[in-house]
C-alpha cells in the first residue's frame, strides 16, 4: 500500500521540478530518474520521487536496459511504488521497447552480419528466454517478413522445415537468415544450433534458398555462422 503522506511535484523547489525542467529545456536535458519521476509524480512520506527513482535505477546498475526487464512485482518491491506507479513504469519501458522495434523495421536491407544484429536485437536481445526467428529477404537483400518461428529453445522445440520454405516461396524470398537469442549470455553455438543450421540450409540449397547467415543473439553482442565460415 503506498504512503498517503508525500512529497508532490508542487512541494519540491522550482529547479527541482522535472516537468518544468522539460518544458524549460526539452526532454534530453533530464536525467533518468527525473523522468522516470515524471512517470510516479509522487514519492514516499520521506522521499522524494527523483530520490525513489534514483533509488530504483541504482539497484538495476543505473542502467534502463536492466530496469526493462523488472515486472510489476518486481517494483512494487519498492517502499512508495504500488501498483499504478509500477504499471507506469513497466508500460514507459515496454513504448521505449516497441520504438527501438519500429526503427529497426525502417532499417530494412541487410548489408553486413551487424546490420542483422541491429534489426533483431530489439525483438529478442532482451528476452529472459530462448526464440528462434526467420528473416525472409528478397534479391535486394531487404526483410520482406520476420516471423517468431519458436520459443523456448531449439532442443525443446520441433522446427518444421517445410513450414520455413513454404513460407519463403509464398513471399518470393531468395534468400532467409536464422536468428535466435541465448538468455545465459553464452555466444558459443550448441550442437543443436549447428545441427539445425545445416538441415535448413540443405534444404534451401535443393529450393535455390540460400541460408545467408544464422545470428547467436545476445542484449550487446552476437554470433554470426557466415563471419565464422560456417554455412
Amino acid at each position: 500500500m503506498e504512503e498517503t503522506n508525500h512529497f508532490s511535484i508542487k512541494q519540491w523547489n522550482e529547479d527541482d521540478r522535472p516537468r518544468e525542467k522539460l518544458l524549460q529545456k526539452g526532454q534530453v536535458a533530464l536525467s533518468d530518474s527525473e523522468l522516470i519521476a515524471i512517470l510516479i509524480a509522487s514519492g514516499s512520506r520521506n522521499e522524494s520521487a527523483v530520490s525513489l527513482s534514483q533509488r530504483i535505477l541504482s539497484s538495476y546498475g543505473n542502467s534502463l536496459s536492466e530496469l526493462g526487464k523488472a515486472s510489476v512485482i518486481d517494483l512494487m518491491h519498492f517502499k512508495g511504488i504500488g501498483q499504478a506507479k509500477a504499471i507506469a513504469i513497466v508500460a514507459a519501458m515496454e513504448l521505449g521497447r516497441r520504438r527501438r522495434t519500429a526503427e529497426a523495421l525502417q532499417r530494412k536491407k541487410i548489408t553486413s552480419s551487424n546490420t542483422v544484429f541491429e534489426f533483431i536485437q530489439p525483438f529478442i536481445g532482451e528476452l529472459p528466454h530462448e526464440e528462434f526467428w526467420i528473416l525472409y529477404l528478397n534479391n535486394s537483400n531487404k526483410v520482406i517478413k520476420n516471423v517468431q518461428l519458436s520459443k523456448g529453445g531449439i532442443t525443446g522445440t520441433i522446427v518444421d522445415v517445410r513450414l520455413v520454405f513454404k513460407e519463403a516461396v509464398q513471399l518470393g524470398a531468395v534468400g532467409i537468415i536464422l536468428a535466435h537469442n541465448h538468455p545465459s549470455g553464452t555466444l558459443k553455438p550448441s550442437h543443436a544450433d549447428i545441427q539445425l543450421t545445416k538441415k535448413l540450409k540443405t534444404a534451401g540449397d535443393s529450393l535455390d534458398i540460400k541460408v545467408l547467415d544464422h545470428l547467436i543473439v545476445t542484449e550487446k553482442a552476437y554470433f554470426s555462422f557466415a563471419d565464422e565460415n560456417m554455412l
